[in-house]
Formats: C-alpha cells, structure tokens, sequence
C-alpha cells in the first residue's frame, strides 16, 4: 500500500474492536431473545465424544469453539509473542523491563482486589485471575479513535503490556486452571513438542509439517487435563522465524492467520459467551461478589497496578515514562478493558452454570467503564498534542504483508 493511500475499513485498528462490539451486542439481543435459552442448549448439547477412558470429553458447540477455535487465537498470540521476544522491542531486556514491570503491576493488583470482595466465599476465589488480562484488539481499538494524537511510545507501550499480559494469562491458564491430569496424553504431547522444535532445528521451514504436528499435540492436550489452548502457544514457538532469502514462516503464517483470528474466531467466542441473559437476574446478581470483585479489578486494579509498577520501573531503571502522568493513567485504564481473555478465564474458572452470569456482568461492566473513562482521561490530558506520521507503523505493516522481518532498530533514511 502506498505511503499515505487510505487504509480499508477491515485494515484499520478500530475495526477488530467495532466487530467485536457488535458480536457483543449481537450476543445480548439472541440470549434475551424469546428462544435464548434454547440457543444455550443448543450450544451446549452433546453431539459426540472426543477422547477416550479417563481423558473423554462431551463433545458439544461450546466445546468445539472454547477448545478448538480458541487454539488458534492462542496460536496467533503466541505467534506474535516470539515474534516480538526474537525480533521485536521485548529483545533487548531493558526495554522490555518497563512494560514488563507495568504488567506484572496490572495483573497483581486486580487479582488481590477480586481476592478481597470474595475472601468470605472460598469457592469463588477460583476466579482471581479473570479481571488480570487485557483484551489487545479491544484496548488498541479504543486508544486508536484519538488518531494520532496519542503519543507513539504510549501505544507501543500498551502494545507491550497487553502482550506480557497475554503471556501471564496464558501461564496461569497452564497452572492453575488446569486438572485431573492424564500421564500417558501428557507424554504424549511432550514428544510431539520436542518433535516440532527438533524439526525447526533441522531447517524445516514449510509450514505444513508444523499445522499437522501442532493439530497432533491438540489432540493430546484436550485429554491430557491441561487446557488445549495451550497447545496453540506451544506450536507457535515451534515455528521457524527465519529462512533464507529474508523470509519469515512465522510472519507469514502470523499475517495469514491476523484477519481469520480478528474477524471470524474472536467474534464468534463473544457471540457464544458474551451473552448476559438478564431472565431472572437482579440486583443482588449485578451486586454479587463475583462481578463487583471482577469490574472493581479491571476500573481500579488495573490502572493502580500498571502506573504504580510501571514508575517504580522507572526510578530503578533511570528511565523516563512513554508519556507524562495523566495520559499514562488513561493508557492503564484501557489496560481495563479485559473482554476475550477475562470471559475465557471466567469460563475455566466457572463454567456455565449459575454463577456465569455474574462473570459476564462484571467482565462486560468493568471493559465498559474502563473503556469509557480510560478514552475520556487520554483525551483530555492529549489536548494540544501535535499529530505525527507513524512511518515506522506503515513499514513494519508493509513487512507483514510480504512475510519478511522488518528491522526496527535499522536507521531510518529521509525519502526523496
């Protein structure tokens, strides 16, 4: 695409984030419509069995998109993960420490605020980890609608932070949301793993092999007991990076993977799960622990977390902040909007049953305030604040498109 030609509405930041919206919306009106409920039975009625002896499952549509379509969004996450951690601004560690630190700060801190609504009800503090994650398309889609007014390091530092969020969500999905695990699918999945890294090792880069190994080790994690999402990260890092001639097998599967994982499996997640069915539902479900702890979390946990942290980081590392104080709270405030990644966390946590709702009111409650406050804050405190040219955005873009490694640290030469 040429320098300055406008963008289609399906390539600009905004438009994953208005899609998922209307998934939202969408999910609400069908839950609450006269046949909600027999849509819920729908997606939850049995059809068949996947797996056998002690790691079988019901096989059903809920099933079919939280551990299956899901795999490729954690794959592509996992994609961008080695990506920047290889090639991008995470390898160099002293300027991945800051976001890091900011991460860390933006998972803690809402986890203990969840932790202190429902320390008296032991059962519910399954869900600690829901409002720690952040939903990147959304966060960035947001920040997106102030244009170029926001600084370009406050971006990419919300990059950076959503993505190490991403990762801490993942590693806790690993650990903690994970049981009754199955020895011989684990073997299992062990040596198809170390299989897929010995044949990056041996200069394999079709990615071909890797879809069919990776397809494999799904197959082992669903029944092995730790969550078949995780078999998407692990495939990711399988990939090769390089090849000769410049190219790139993990940005062109990356590239490949962006608009199906953007418009078509995110959607269709919140389309299955965003759905508050407000039949039966009251004040005292609006006021439950869980959602209070949840939307408490993302509003306040978060932005305390990652501008506590993230100046602590600075004064330890003699760094200055991407932005000043005020624009620096509205980026942590988005940092609220946990949306994907907290309704998944949400469902590990508690399933489908009663008390789902109260995670949909708290996730959706919490990304909403977060997203209005956090847009408001940034505005106001990017008054005045000349727009810039993202050249740096655009070249890095072009470099996707053609699966080559654009260098970022590279010098950048005037165009004639």
């Amino acid at each position: 695409m040429a320098a300055g030609a406008a963008k289609h509405w399906w390539e600009r930041d905004t438009a994953p984030g208005y899609v998922l919206l209307a998934a939202t919306i969408l999910s609400f009106l069908l839950f609450n419509a006269p046949f909600g409920e027999a849509l819920h039975h729908w997606l939850e009625a049995p059809f068949g069995t996947v797996g056998f002896g002690e790691g079988a499952h019901a096989l059903n549509l809920h099933l079919v998109i939280n551990d299956g379509l899901m795999v490729i969004f954690f794959l592509y996450v996992g994609l961008e993960l080695k990506r920047e951690t290889v090639e991008g601004p995470f390898k160099n560690p002293r300027e991945a420490a800051l976001p890091m630190a900011g991460a860390v700060g933006g998972m803690v801190a809402p986890a203990l605020i969840y932790v202190a609504f429902n320390a008296q009800e032991p059962a519910f503090l399954r869900g600690w980890a829901i409002p720690a994650a952040t939903d990147i398309a959304f966060a960035l889609g947001v920040i997106s609608l102030l244009g170029p007014r926001v600084p370009p390091g406050l971006r990419l530092f919300l990059l950076a932070l959503a993505i190490i969020d991403d990762l801490g969500a993942i590693l806790v999905i690993a650990l903690f949301y994970s049981s009754h695990l199955t020895g011989w699918a684990l073997g299992g999945a062990a040596v198809t793993y170390i299989a897929m890294l010995l044949m990056n090792r041996a200069g394999i880069k079709s990615l071909l092999p890797f879809w069919a190994m990776g397809l494999v080790l799904w197959g082992f994690m669903l029944v092995s007991g730790v969550h078949a999402t995780i078999a998407g990260v692990l495939t990711a890092t399988a990939i090769p990076m390089r090849q000769k001639g410049g190219g790139s097998p993990l940005i062109t599967a990356e590239h490949a993977l962006k608009p199906w994982v953007q418009f078509a499996i995110m959607p269709i997640f919140a389309l299955a799960n965003a759905g508050v069915i407000l039949h039966g539902a009251g004040l005292d479900t609006l006021l439950h622990p869980i959602a209070l702890g949840i939307a408490a979390g993302l509003v306040f946990g978060k932005p305390i977390g990652i501008v506590l942290r993230s100046y602590i980081a600075c004064a330890v590392l003699k760094q200055r902040a991407p932005a000043n104080f005020g624009q620096m709270v509205g980026m942590a405030m988005l940092a609220g909007i946990g949306f994907t990644m907290s309704l998944f966390i949400g469902n590990l946590a508690f399933g489908v049953g009663d008390l789902a709702t109260p995670v949909r009111f708290g996730v959706l409650g919490g990304s909403l305030i977060s997203a209005l406050v956090g847009l408001a804050v940034l505005a106001y405190f990017c008054r005045g604040v000349l727009p810039t040219r993202d050249q740096l955005g655009r070249d890095e873009d072009t470099a996707e498109a053609r699966g080559v490694i654009e260098d970022i640290d590279a010098p950048r030469r005037p165009k004639p």
